[in-house]
């Protein structure tokens, strides 16, 4: 069904409350594994109706966040679904101590099992209140940053449609893009900064109610962290600190040389290319055309992914000044449907959508037939392998995006992947200490962040804007926000991408080989099982990140 035909009713969270009610009363008086299990598929057939109206209700409200109906839709779910999700956790206790659990272990796997005892770790009834105030505070950033107004180049520019001048070739017109952006922020900074401070103690007392020192724990709990822990990323992140950062500095020297400068600025952060960055040719319609092209070459798998998505008008990419910033894969379990939203604004990103987001979405296809929903209770870490690595598994068909310009877009792909890794790691590591020591003030974060990017970034150069200069870049940064310690996904998923990489170019057929098993092994095994299972290094493992930079080192050579 197209996206814009799939009916939309508000879900009665009292009547669904009582329904899960129900299911938990019939499962919790069954007499066999066999009887719960059908039990637990009425469970399945609820919740992912549910899920399904408030999917649909999130997608229209991000499509236009002025749009007066989906706002009422999102402050209702915003306070109602707490309780609903309680009810959730309290369903999975009993599954978690079912008498016949090792009947119902063998059905969904023990990845569910240990995901369920993570989330009663993360959960409690005394934690409503807190949780509706906490998707108050994340709503009113976003709200916020969507609904900025930015006078550039004789318009109304928003934060994602001022993308295409942060990146132009003319250095003046960067200089003067974020100026604007920081002058935007100069004005909001102090309630971002309120907002976030609510949000730092809210999620403090939420870990404190549950017995927790801070919310780093019930953070990771959160996040079903299930097979390693913040030890584990604390040695990753000192690996990319030792191997990486020096790396990248490197690549910072060539781009400086490239770009023909004394110095980089900040202003050349996302610049490439002394005569501009590779844009993609046509119009963002063009481009989706040359998506399913280039899918219906990949893969009898993409060809049939990328003809339903694109029958069943299941993007919505086009930047406009009322809609969400960013972008996003979600699932729609009623329609069996992936749906990818975006902000098209001109630049190499919008083809970033086309293989990143589609890689996500590719993953939700493949497995939409599990009627074991846990197999695709997928961890972020593993979800961005599918999304990053699809990135390099469609990159040889880059001339039909950029033309002569599909080498120049390879090499600044590649560069800007590295690139980013220790970005991702000091958002982390920024919200470690900001949650390790919940009373700092907003001036003592900003100085944190400060002192990171000299660790991370000792390259950058902010020439005294009063903003970015000030340790005020994070506030751009929604995962912070509405997604704590999500941010290192990425990283871990790069490192992971970047493998592919490296097999692709002795075996591509090989490597597509696994990245399909990958994407069909779904949540079915641990995130540290899988990526042997399909020759792959654990980027916890002492030497792999020393490994990946001697590989990648050799692969640059080849531009």
């Amino acid at each position: 069904m197209k996206f814009s035909e799939m009916p939309y009713e508000r879900i009665d969270m009292e009547d669904a409350k009582q329904k899960m009610q129900d299911i938990i009363k019939e499962f919790a008086n069954c007499g066999s594994g066999e009887e719960q299990f059908e039990v637990h598929k009425k469970y399945y057939a609820l919740t992912g109706h549910i899920d399904s109206m408030i999917t649909i209700s999130h997608i229209r409200h991000d499509i236009d966040t002025k749009d007066e109906f989906y706002d009422k839709e999102q402050a209702y779910y915003d306070k109602e679904t707490p309780a609903y999700y309680q009810l959730l956790v309290d369903y999975s206790k009993l599954l978690f101590e079912s008498p016949y659990r090792d009947y119902l272990e063998e059905k969904i796997g023990k990845v569910a099992f240990k995901n369920m005892e993570l989330a009663m770790k993360a959960n409690d009834e005394k934690l409503i209140p807190l949780k509706q105030e906490e998707n108050e505070l994340t709503t009113r950033y976003m709200k916020l940053i969507a609904s900025a107004e930015i006078p550039f180049d004789g318009e109304i520019q928003n934060v994602s449609l001022l993308r295409k001048y942060l990146t132009s070739n003319d250095r003046n017109v960067r200089r003067d893009a974020y100026k604007a952006l920081s002058d935007y922020f100069l004005t909001v900074t102090d309630e971002i900064d309120d907002i976030y401070d609510k949000l730092v103690k809210n999620r403090t007392a939420q870990a404190r109610l549950l017995g927790y020192e801070n919310f780093v724990e019930l953070g990771y709990y959160r996040m079903q962290r299930n097979c390693y822990d913040k030890t584990m990323v604390e040695n990753f992140r000192k690996q990319i600190k030792e191997h990486f950062v020096p790396f990248v500095q490197k690549l910072n020297e060539q781009r400086r040389e490239r770009l023909g400068l004394e110095k980089l600025s900040y202003i050349d952060e996302d610049s490439y290319f002394v005569n501009g960055n590779p844009a993609p040719i046509g119009t963002p319609e063009q481009i989706l055309l040359a998506g399913k092209e280039m899918y219906g070459q990949l893969s009898e798998e993409t060809k049939e992914f990328f003809d339903f998505m694109s029958d069943n008008e299941l993007f919505d990419v086009l930047g406009r000044k009322t809609k969400r910033a960013g972008g996003y894969m979600t699932y729609i379990p009623d329609f069996k449907s992936p749906f990818i939203f975006a902000n098209f604004n001109g630049t190499s990103g919008d083809v970033d959508v086309i293989t990143h987001e589609c890689g996500h979405a590719f993953q939700g296809f493949v497995t939409r037939n599990d009627e074991i929903v846990e197999h695709n209770d997928i961890g972020m870490e593993t979800a961005e392998i599918h999304s990053m690595s699809m990135e390099y598994f469609t990159e040889k068909y880059m001339e039909m995006f950029f033309g002569d310009r599909a080498d120049d877009y390879r090499k600044m792909h590649l560069e800007d992947g590295c690139a980013f890794i220790p970005y991702g790691c000091m958002v982390d590591e920024f919200q470690h200490i900001v949650y390790e020591n919940p009373d700092m003030t907003p001036k003592e974060r900003k100085q944190v962040w400060k002192e990171l990017e000299q660790v991370y970034k000792p390259h950058l150069d902010y020439e005294g804007d009063p903003f970015f200069g000030e340790g005020g870049f994070w506030q751009k940064q929604h995962h912070i926000f509405d997604l704590p310690f999500y941010y290192i996904d990425y990283c871990l998923a790069t490192i992971c991408a970047l493998q592919f990489k490296i097999k692709m170019d002795k075996s591509y057929g090989k490597a597509w080989e696994d990245y399909l098993k990958l994407c069909k092994l779904s949540a079915k095994d641990f995130y540290t099982n899988m990526l042997p299972a399909v020759g792959l290094k654990s980027p916890f493992e002492d030497g792999t990140v020393q490994w990946i930079v001697e590989n990648i080192v050799e692969t640059l050579k080849h531009f």
